[in-house]
């Protein structure tokens, strides 16, 4: 699985910042999420207005079987 990764901050303080973590469908790839991943922070952030996005990157989820 891909996630978007992206760091927002308060665009009255811009100190005040946060990650968020957006999973893909299942079975894109890193490319597709590259070339959606504008779109798709451009849909947040005009909900967001008091955000801006500082930086964005498209990377592999490591999931981790938990042992019983």
């Amino acid at each position: 699985m891909i996630e978007l990764v992206f760091v927002a901050c308060l665009t009255a303080q811009p100190a005040a910042c946060q990650e968020y973590r957006f999973l893909q469908m299942e079975g894109s790839n890193t490319h597709s999420c590259m070339m959606q991943a504008q779109a798709q922070l451009a849909q947040w952030n005009e909900q967001r207005p008091k955000m801006s996005i500082r930086r964005w990157s498209c990377q592999q989820v490591m999931i981790r079987e938990a042992l019983l």
